[in-house]
C-alpha cells in the first residue's frame, strides 16, 4: 500500500496519478541526463550564487540569477534562487511572474514545484500552490519506492507533509533514506531538523541540527535550527547560537524573529523593535515580523497600532493562518489566554486543518479552565497528527486523569490522585481555603468562580500539563489564572520542599494575575507570590544568603526595570532562585516604603494597561528614584548579613590545611565551615563545636543541611549531649521549613518523654514536606490520641493507613479506637472489625469491639456515605 495517500481534503477533480512506473523511471532518467549535460560552464557561477544566497546577500543574488535566465543557463536552480531572493525580500508579485515563467520550462522540476508552492501561497494563491504540490504526489503515486537525489527526496518530503503524508512515514521512508543515500547533503538533515522542530522533537532537533552545525559550519540555517531547538530548555546556548547565525548570514529572518521572540519573553520589548526593523528592512512584508509587531502593540495598549500591525502581517496573503496563531500563541506566552485562544479561532477559521493552532487552542482551554472542550482538542488534534510531541503528551496524560480524585467545595476544584487525595486531600482544602481567605481580603478581591488546582504525583505528567512537555525545569507549581498546576510530595525526590508553601504562593498568583487581568511582569507577579509566602509564615519563601550576598554585591544584581529578563536569561539553577528572590526583595521594598495599599493601586493600574513603569511611577516616585532606593535597599540587606563574618571564597589551590587557613582567617564563613566539617568528620566533636559556635553566633538566621545548626546537633549527638542536641534542633527547626531530618529527630525525642504538643508541632511540620511519610503520619496520630482530640487522631489514622503501612491491622484498631472516643461508634465498629480480620486474635481489638457493641448493639444500621467514584469527600468522615 503506498504510505502517502493524497490529501483527503484535496480536491478530488484533482488529475489523477499516473498508472506507469516505467513512465515516471523514464521521465527521471531525462531529468538526470539534462542535469549531466546542461549548464555546465555555469556551475562556479552557481555555485557562488548559492552561498551568496546562504550568506544573504539577496540583493546580489537577484541580478546574478537574472543575468543567467536571461543568458539561458539550462538548470533550474537559478529560477529557484531568484524566486527565493525575491521572496525573502518581500517582492512576492515578481516571485510569482518568475516561477511561473520557469514552471513552463522546468516543468518536471520538483525542487521547483515546492518552490512554486512558496510563491504562490506567499500572496494568497492557496489553491495554486497545492496544485503544484498535487502534481508532485501524482508523479510518485504509482511508485512502489521513492528515489531520487537527496535533494529532490528531501523535497517530496515536504510537500507531502504539506498534503497530509504522515510525518512519521515521510522521516523513515524518505528523509532517513535520503541521510543515508549522502551522508554529507545538506537537504536532508535540515528537512529532518525542521520536521522535529516543527513537531516539538527537540532532542531529535538538537542532534540533528549539532551534527549539522560540524558538517557545514559556514550554514546559517543549521545554528538557527539549533537554536530554536534549545529555546525551552537552555536560552544561554540559544543566544550562542544565534550570535553565530547572524555572523554568518546577517539578513537571517527567522534567527532575527527568533531574537524579538526572546527580547518579547524577557519583557525587553525595545530590543524586540530593534531586531524587528532588522527582519523588515530587508523584508518589508514578512508576515511573522508584522505579526510580533501586533503582539507588542498588544502588550504596549495599543489597539489601532496592533490592528495595523496585523493587517500587515495579512496584507498579501490575506487568510495565512499562521499569523494569527502567531499572536495568539505569543500571547498566551504572556498569560492572555482567553485572546490568545481568539486568535486561535480565527487561525482555523481561515484554516480548520491548521493543525498548530489547534493544539495551543486546547492548551489554551484547558488553561483557561475550560476542560472538556480542552481534552476534545486535544484528542482531535492528536488524531490529526500522530507524531506531534505535545499533542501525543496530552492524550496520554489525559488518559491517566481520568482515575485522579475530584475534591471539591464552593471556592476550590482540586484533583489529585485518589491515593494522596485520601492521605492530604483534607488538608489542602484547608490551606487553600486560608490562603484565598487572607489573600483576597488583603488586596481587595472579591473573586468569583472556583479556582482548579491539579496536583501530580509524576513530574512528567506536571510537564505535561503545565508545559506541554515531560521535562520539568525546576517548577515545583504553575499559576495560568485560575488554573493551578503542581507537583506532589512524591515527585520531589532528594529536592523535599514545603508543599503548603507552594499551593500559598501559586493562590497568591491567583490573586494577582486576576486583579491585573493576567497583565503584569513576570518580575512582580513571582515577586509578590514570595514575599507573601514569608508573610504567611516566616520560614517560607527565601532569605539573604552568602550566595545572595554575593551576588547582589557583585555584578549579579539586575535593575528593577530588567527582572523579568531574568528568569529566561539565568545560567543555572542558583541564577533562576536569585531571580526569585530579588524580585520578593524588589516587592519588600515597595510595601515597606511606600505600603501595601500603594501596591493594590499598580496591580489594579496593570489591570487597566497601563504599562508597569508608569503605574509605579504613579503610586511611588519616580522610577530613576525608585531603582536607585531599591539597589540601595538590598546592598543595605546583603551588608546586614552577618557582618562579623567575612565572605571571601578561599582559593581551591592553596596547600593549606583547613586548621591553617582558620588561624589566617578566624573570621572567614566558608573556611570556618570547612574546618567544623572536617573536624565533624574525625568525630572531634567538642573541637568541631568552636567554629560552629563562632557561626550560629554570627549567623544565627543561616538554614540547609550544611548550616552550623545542623552540624551542632550532629556534634551534639556524638556527644551523646541529648539536650543540647534538642535545643539547636528545635532553632533549626523554627526556621528552616524543610528541614525533615530536624523534625523526624524532635518526634523520636518528644514521644520519648512523651511531649505530645511537640511531637504534633513537629508532625505537622513534617507532613508540610512529606504528608505520604507513614511514620509522621503515626506520630501524629499517637499525639492526638494523647491530647484528647480523637476526631482529628481519627482522621490521621485514615491517613496512616491509606499509606498500606506494614501492620494492617493494627492501623485498622486505631482507626476504630479513635472513632469510637470521638462518638462514631458506628463506624468504629467497621474498622474494629476489619481488625479481626485481618488479625482474628488481636485482643485489643476485639477488647475495643465488646465495648462498642455496649453503644452501638448488633441490629444498630451502620451509616456509610457512599461517595461518587471520582469524588473523594473532603472530610474522610463527619462526627
Amino acid at each position: 500500500m503506498n504510505p502517502f495517500p493524497p490529501n483527503p481534503s484535496a480536491d478530488s477533480s484533482a488529475p489523477t496519478a499516473p498508472s506507469s512506473v516505467r513512465r515516471f523511471a523514464a521521465w527521471c532518467l531525462a531529468c538526470l541526463l539534462l542535469a549531466a549535460v546542461s549548464g555546465q560552464a555555469a556551475s562556479h557561477d552557481l555555485a557562488a550564487t548559492r552561498n551568496l544566497f546562504l550568506a544573504g546577500e539577496y540583493q546580489k543574488v537577484i541580478p546574478a540569477a537574472k543575468a543567467a535566465i536571461a543568458e539561458n543557463y539550462r538548470q533550474d536552480e537559478w529560477s529557484r534562487l531568484l524566486c527565493l531572493s525575491l521572496l525573502k525580500t518581500g517582492q512576492y508579485p515578481e516571485a510569482v511572474t518568475v516561477v511561473s515563467n520557469a514552471l513552463n520550462t522546468y516543468r518536471f522540476s520538483i525542487p521547483l514545484r515546492r518552490v512554486a508552492h512558496d510563491v504562490y501561497q506567499s500572496v494568497g494563491r492557496t489553491q495554486d500552490a497545492l496544485e503544484n504540490l498535487r502534481y508532485v504526489n501524482e508523479l510518485i503515486q504509482s511508485r512502489s519506492s521513492i528515489n531520487g537525489t537527496p535533494e529532490t527526496l528531501a523535497t517530496i518530503g515536504r510537500a507531502l507533509l504539506i498534503l497530509g503524508a504522515d510525518p512519521k512515514d515521510v522521516l523513515d521512508k524518505i528523509y532517513q533514506q535520503a541521510a543515508k543515500q549522502d551522508p554529507e547533503a545538506r537537504e536532508p538533515r535540515l528537512a529532518i531538523g525542521e520536521l522535529a522542530l516543527s513537531k516539538k522533537d527537540y532532542a531529535l532537533a538538537a542532534k540533528t541540527f549539532t551534527e549539522g552545525t560540524k558538517k557545514f559550519p559556514t550554514d546559517a540555517d543549521f545554528f538557527y535550527g539549533l537554536a530554536a531547538s534549545q529555546e525551552s530548555d537552555d536560552r544561554g546556548a540559544m543566544l550562542e547560537a544565534l550570535a553565530q547565525a547572524l555572523a554568518l548570514n546577517p539578513n537571517h529572518d527567522r534567527a532575527r524573529l527568533l531574537l524579538a521572540d526572546h527580547a518579547i519573553a524577557a519583557e525587553e520589548y525595545e530590543e524586540a523593535d530593534k531586531q524587528l526593523d532588522k527582519a523588515i528592512a530587508v523584508n518589508p512584508w514578512q508576515p511573522e515580523a508584522w505579526a510580533y509587531r501586533a503582539v507588542l502593540a498588544h502588550l504596549r495598549n495599543q489597539p489601532d497600532k496592533e490592528r495595523d500591525a496585523r493587517q500587515s502581517a495579512l496584507h498579501w496573503w490575506t487568510n495565512n493562518p499562521a499569523v494569527d496563531h502567531l499572536i495568539g500563541t505569543q500571547l498566551s506566552q504572556k498569560y492572555r489566554f482567553a485572546e490568545g485562544a481568539d486568535h486561535q479561532r480565527q487561525a482555523l477559521a481561515f484554516d480548520p486543518g491548521f493543525v498548530p493552532a489547534k493544539i495551543q487552542l486546547a492548551q489554551d482551554l484547558l488553561r483557561l479552565g475550560q476542560t472538556t472542550a480542552g481534552w476534545e482538542l486535544v484528542e482531535e488534534a492528536h488524531k490529526a497528527d500522530q507524531y506531534d510531541v505535545e499533542s501525543f503528551n496530552l492524550a496520554t496524560l489525559k488518559d491517566s486523569m481520568t482515575k485522579f480524585a475530584t475534591l471539591t467545595n464552593e471556592f476550590f476544584v482540586v484533583r489529585m490522585s485518589q491515593h494522596e487525595a485520601a492521605v492530604y486531600g483534607d488538608r489542602v482544602m484547608s490551606l487553600l481555603d486560608r490562603a484565598r481567605t487572607n489573600l483576597c481580603a488583603k488586596y481587595g478581591l472579591d473573586l468569583q468562580g472556583p479556582v482548579t488546582v491539579e496536583i501530580f504525583p509524576d513530574q512528567r505528567d506536571f510537564g505535561v500539563r503545565t508545559f506541554g512537555m515531560p521535562h520539568n525545569p525546576g517548577f515545583l507549581g504553575v499559576c495560568f489564572g485560575k488554573v493551578i498546576t503542581a507537583n506532589s510530595p512524591a515527585s520531589s525526590g532528594g529536592n523535599p520542599s514545603n508543599w503548603e508553601a507552594v499551593l500559598w504562593h501559586e493562590f497568591c498568583h491567583v490573586v494577582t494575575l486576576t486583579i491585573t487581568k493576567n497583565k503584569m511582569p513576570r518580575w512582580l507577579s513571582e515577586g509578590i507570590s514570595v514575599y507573601e509566602e514569608l508573610q504567611a509564615n516566616p520560614t517560607w519563601g527565601q532569605h539573604m544568603t552568602p550566595a545572595y550576598r554575593k551576588m547582589v554585591l557583585g555584578d549579579k544584581f539586575t535593575p528593577l526595570s530588567e527582572l523579568s529578563g531574568a528568569f529566561l536569561t539565568a545560567q543555572d539553577g542558583q541564577a533562576l532562585q536569585f531571580a526569585y528572590y530579588e524580585s520578593a526583595l524588589a516587592v519588600e521594598f515597595l510595601s515597606t516604603r511606600y505600603g501595601t495599599p500603594a501596591v493594590r493601586e499598580i496591580l489594579r493600574d496593570l489591570g487597566t494597561g497601563t504599562e508597569i513603569n508608569k503605574a509605579i511611577a504613579a503610586h511611588t516616585a519616580p522610577m530613576g528614584t525608585v531603582e536607585k532606593e531599591f539597589a540601595a535597599f538590598a546592598k543595605e540587606r546583603a551588608e546586614k548579613l552577618a557582618p562579623e563574618l567575612e565572605f571571601d571564597e578561599p582559593k581551591a589551590d592553596v596547600p593549606m590545611t583547613s586548621e591553617m587557613l582558620a588561624q589566617l582567617h578566624p573570621k572567614n564563613f566558608y573556611i570556618l565551615g570547612q574546618q567544623a566539617r572536617a573536624l565533624l568528620q574525625a568525630e572531634k566533636w567538642n573541637d568541631a563545636l568552636v567554629p560552629l559556635l563562632k557561626l550560629r553566633g554570627a549567623y544565627p538566621s543561616q538554614t540547609g543541611n550544611d548550616s552550623a545548626l545542623a552540624l551542632m546537633a550532629v556534634a551534639y549527638r556524638g556527644l551523646d549531649e541529648t539536650n543540647n542536641e534538642q535545643r539547636v534542633l528545635e532553632q533549626r527547626a523554627n526556621i528552616d521549613t524543610t528541614a525533615i531530618e530536624a523534625f523526624s529527630r524532635l518526634m523520636t525525642l518528644a514521644a520519648e518523654r512523651q511531649d505530645w504538643p511537640e511531637v504534633r508541632l513537629n508532625a505537622q511540620r513534617y507532613i508540610a514536606v512529606n504528608p505520604l511519610a507513614p511514620e509522621a503520619r503515626r506520630r501524629l496520630g499517637e499525639a492526638l490520641d494523647a491530647l484528647d482530640q480523637p476526631a482529628a487522631a481519627a482522621a490521621e489514622w485514615m491517613a496512616y493507613l491509606a499509606l498500606k503501612p506494614a501492620d494492617l491491622s493494627e492501623a485498622k484498631y486505631r482507626v476504630a479506637r479513635s472513632l469510637h472516643r470521638a462518638g462514631a461508634s458506628q463506624r468504629a465498629k467497621v474498622f474494629a472489625l476489619a481488625a479481626i480480620e485481618e488479625t482474628p486474635r488481636y485482643r485489643d481489638a476485639l477488647t475495643l469491639l465488646e465495648e462498642i457493641f455496649r453503644v452501638a448493639p448488633p441490629g444498630t444500621p451502620i451509616l456509610i456515605e457512599k461517595p461518587e467514584t471520582d469524588v473523594v469527600p473532603r472530610k474522610a468522615f463527619v462526627f
